[in-house]
């Protein structure tokens, strides 16, 4: 089946939980009301189902080559870039001031989702543009910006983000890549960066390299390192492209999924040493740099999100047309598999874990719109603390679910789900990488319990507890089966999630390895929760407006009660393990493994 966005599962998140409305009062937000974003979803899905979902399959059979140094991307997709740079695709949610287009954050994420969602390897490599700019606007001088930016927003270059060495993988302290200065004030890098995302390939004229490396005098450990941008063309001062840098492409990864996008190795300053540009101070790189990560860890959620529904869509498609067994209420002759109980588990379990994540980080997306904009000191503030806290369960949580919504998929299936023809493997392959890549589930889960929860001593997660309390308030208002049902699962989840917020923040500094061994489940927990919360939000919203369309409002208030009763219980049994494991965990000895 052909990919086709929920576009209006999308602009009723974006409507009715994230609240777009709240966006659309900041002035340079005017004219972004539901109408104007229906109008960018359509034209987005256009794209994304006639160009983009056509190459998904070609481009897993065909993955991109590399030879003598180049790397060809599949067939197709350079041809659809320059269609999605014709589009102004790139440019939807960067600045004006560089030829973007200023589109609030909460409708490009829509975007971003389709992007996702009908070719993740194509999308790829916008992705990591997308950070490549922001670590610019944020740190670069004005003569990089006016240099490099306005051909990255406009989608002319591609940027990529260079971390990982082959002895230094998520410990950047061990990073090597050299750059010394030169008389002119630029550097010469030197050194070999491995997993690099479209590090090299012929869909763009150039490639801005964003690369951490050490100066000779620089301190050891992460505060040693400094961001430079290597382009692989030199750009000459009137913004042609000059002579090829010294930085070159030695080969490409073999993966598990996402084939059709090149994972290059690179090699600077084999010959006379690759030209690089320092962005902002020395010693600074790791601080930039986490703009970049930032942006790419939810842009990373986002691709959880986009896989599990494209999981979701082609398992109903198949149970709608598969024909086995018969009704167990005793019907004659088989029946389509969608009747039958476990297959409708099956698919409310994925639908609701997607639905879920969607709004979570719509949710997100919207605090980050506010925290940027809004002309309000303290909504800023309150909002960037809730966008940075919800950042690392967005990219955890989302991630780990596609990879089960996705597994589910094959398995609604059955045995023609193993068989590769058939479509649902890739989204499994795919999905694999996304709980790796831009940090581990479990990096995610550290920056949570450290710097977002312990650093503040639970502030934020204890403000958004509150949040969800005043949602149970109105909950309780209600007398429907559904609401009561959700109502009794989210209070006693939020009780666990406030157990394992005063575990952490009491226990971080006595028995600091407990407390991480537990990291991941209260990621977990926390995305349940959070989860289930914005869903609470929509049923409220959907009883409300039930007659006004029953089929889709009936269909939110059961994916609301589905999540609530078969997947949100999963935050009390994840809540003591958090409080009770730690040491279960730490008791083994290394030689028992």
């Amino acid at each position: 089946m052909s990919y086709q966005a929920p576009i209006k599962d999308m602009l009723f998140v974006m409507s009715e939980t994230a609240r777009l409305d709240e966006i659309a009062r900041i002035k340079k937000f005017e004219d972004f009301d539901i109408q104007t974003a229906a109008a960018v979803l359509e034209e987005s899905n256009k794209f994304c189902a006639a160009v983009l979902a056509p190459l998904n399959w070609e481009g897993d059979k065909n993955p991109s080559t590399w030879q003598d140094g180049r790397v060809s991307v599949s067939q197709g997709f350079t041809q659809a870039y320059q269609q999605f740079k014709s589009g102004g695709w790139q440019s939807v949610i960067h600045e004006e001031e560089y030829g973007g287009q200023g589109v609030p954050k909460l409708i490009a994420t829509a975007c971003s989702e389709m992007l996702n969602a009908s070719n993740l390897s194509f999308a790829l490599c916008p992705l990591l543009t997308d950070g490549a700019i922001e670590a610019l606007i944020t740190a670069g001088s004005q003569e990089l910006k006016n240099k490099f930016l306005p051909n990255m927003v406009s989608g002319k270059w591609s940027g990529t983000m260079n971390l990982t060495e082959p002895q230094a993988g998520s410990d950047l302290s061990l990073v090597r890549t050299k750059a010394l200065r030169q008389p002119n004030g630029d550097y010469k890098i030197y050194g070999t960066k491995i997993y690099i995302t479209y590090g090299e390939h012929d869909m763009t004229e150039n490639i801005i390299h964003l690369v951490l490396a050490r100066t000779p005098d620089s301190p050891e450990g992460v505060k040693g390192i400094s961001l430079f941008l290597v382009p692989k063309f030199i750009v000459k001062d009137d913004g042609s492209l000059g002579d090829r840098n010294d930085v070159y492409c030695v080969s490409i990864e073999h993966k598990l999924g996402i084939k059709a996008s090149p994972t290059a190795v690179l090699q600077y300053g084999d010959k006379t040493g690759a030209v690089g540009y320092l962005v902002g101070e020395e010693n600074r790189g790791l601080e930039y740099m986490f703009i970049m990560m930032n942006a790419a860890r939810f842009a990373v959620g986002m691709q959880g999100v986009a896989v599990a529904d494209r999981a979701y869509q082609k398992a109903v498609s198949y149970a709608k047309e598969r024909v086995q067994s018969k009704d167990l209420n005793g019907s004659h002759g088989p029946v389509a598999i969608i009747n039958h109980p476990d297959v409708k588990r099956m698919l409310a379990t994925m639908r609701a874990y997607t639905e879920g994540s969607r709004a979570m980080a719509y949710f997100a997306a919207k605090c980050s719109d506010l925290a940027l904009n809004s002309t309000d000191a303290l909504e800023r503030e309150q909002n960037a603390a809730l966008y940075e806290f919800m950042v690392p369960v967005i990219k955890g949580f989302s991630t780990e679910m596609s990879i089960q919504v996705a597994s589910l998929g094959v398995q609604v299936h059955g045995g023609m789900g193993f068989i590769e023809e058939t479509g649902a493997a890739q989204y499994y392959r795919d999905a694999r990488i996304l709980t790796i890549y831009e940090g581990t589930t479990a990096i995610q889960a550290n920056d949570l319990v450290g710097r977002k929860t312990y650093k503040d001593k639970g502030a934020v997660a204890f403000a958004i507890s509150k949040m969800i309390e005043s949602t149970q308030l109105e909950l309780a208002k209600r007398s429907s089966v559904e609401a009561k049902a959700v109502l009794k699962n989210l209070s006693l989840a939020r009780v666990a999630f406030e157990s394992v917020v005063h575990f952490v923040v009491d226990h971080f500094k006595s028995d600091t390895k407990d407390v991480f061994a537990g990291s991941v489940g209260y990621l977990m927990l926390t995305g349940y929760l959070l989860s289930a919360w914005q869903l609470s939000k929509a049923l409220m919203v959907a009883e409300d407006k039930m007659a006004e369309d029953k089929p889709f409002y009936s269909a939110k208030i059961a994916t609301a009660r589905f999540h609530a009763e078969h997947l949100l219980p999963q935050a009390l049994s994840l809540a003591q393990s958090v409080l009770e494991g730690g040491q279960a965990v730490n008791a083994f000895e290394v030689d028992q493994f």
